[in-house]
């Protein structure tokens, strides 16, 4: 009994170890990436379709970045981090992308094709940030 106790234990922090490891190396893997978040601020009578743009619009720019495009993600907006204040942000697209100019060259001649598709989701015009991750 002893043994298998020692033996689950043993067990246990080896893969505490390794999850451990894992989640470290993929924070490291996405510092220095540059970030691009795409905002979609809150204002009465203004509208966002997140379906069309988790399922249509965002796989359509992540195309066009190709290999240089990490990963990306989508936020919907809930709430304020005041309470009982407005909704800051309806919904927030980001991408994580190796280098600006290759994305920049990437969205250029795409431009406005993104650009129209906006009115498939939505009627507010988006506020970007360009950053880097640092850690």
């Amino acid at each position: 009994m002893k043994l298998k106790l020692l033996l689950s234990f043993s067990l246990f922090i080896s893969y505490f170890a390794a999850f451990s490891q894992e989640k470290q190396s993929a924070a490291m893997a996405e510092k220095g990436l540059i970030k691009v978040s795409v905002m979609y601020p809150y204002a009465e009578g203004k509208t966002f379709n997140m379906e069309y743009y988790e399922t249509k619009h965002m796989p359509m720019v992540a195309g066009y970045l190709g290999a240089n495009l990490v990963k990306y993600t989508i936020e919907k907006g809930l709430a304020s981090g005041i309470p009982n204040q407005p909704l800051p942000f309806m919904a927030i697209g980001t991408f994580y992308i190796k280098s600006l100019s290759d994305y920049q060259a990437a969205i250029a001649p795409n431009r406005d094709a993104i650009r129209a598709d906006f009115a498939n989701y939505t009627n507010v015009a988006p506020i970007i940030l360009v950053s880097e991750v640092v850690k």
